[in-house]
């Protein structure tokens, strides 16, 4: 897996102060992303394990809330394969701390769906350490700028409730 940007201490990408990692690699294209460079999957660097502990490690502090994940698309396959580890480590040592993920594709149809274009062997686990799902393709015609966390109209925010099923965000939110 490769990825484009790590930013700490972010505010943008999700509740609170969170840690972002930006995958590379994404098949969707969206017209008006606002950071294609990274639909390449070769674009950025090599994620490896003294990455992974200084990412894991730098979410130690009581005031950062989370991590979130984006990108490029973190539901395509090579990126659920290296994130899933990341995910397993930090829900081990911090239980507490929420996990953001943005993907183009939708949770039904692409991700739990078993013919899903997002369904992978990996994918039933990646989503069980999930605790928000922002979901959809940004459309371009429906950008919006004052959404909450998210791009466009179309885009859901989703949160697994304590029994692993997902609906809509609780907060308020526009």
């Amino acid at each position: 897996m490769k990825y484009s940007a790590i930013k700490y201490k972010d505010i943008a990408n999700g509740e609170g102060v969170r840690n972002v990692l930006f995958v590379s690699g994404c098949t969707h294209h969206c017209k008006g992303c606002f950071q294609p460079q990274t639909w390449d999957f070769n674009y950025g660097d090599d994620w490896d394990e003294s990455i992974e502990k200084e990412f894991i490690d730098a979410c130690e502090p009581s005031y950062i809330e989370g991590v979130t994940f984006l990108g490029g698309e973190p539901m395509e396959e090579v990126n659920q394969k290296g994130l899933l580890p990341l995910a397993r480590e930090l829900k081990k040592r911090y239980p507490q701390k929420t996990i953001w993920c943005y993907t183009g594709y939708t949770l039904e149809k692409d991700l739990l769906d078993e013919k899903g274009k997002a369904h992978f062997d990996t994918t039933a686990e990646f989503l069980s350490l999930i605790d928000i799902l922002v979901d959809g393709e940004f459309e371009l015609d429906k950008k919006d700028i004052t959404l909450q966390f998210r791009g466009s109209s179309n885009q859901r925010i989703l949160e697994k409730n304590e029994s692993g099923e997902w609906g809509p965000w609780s907060k308020k939110m526009k």
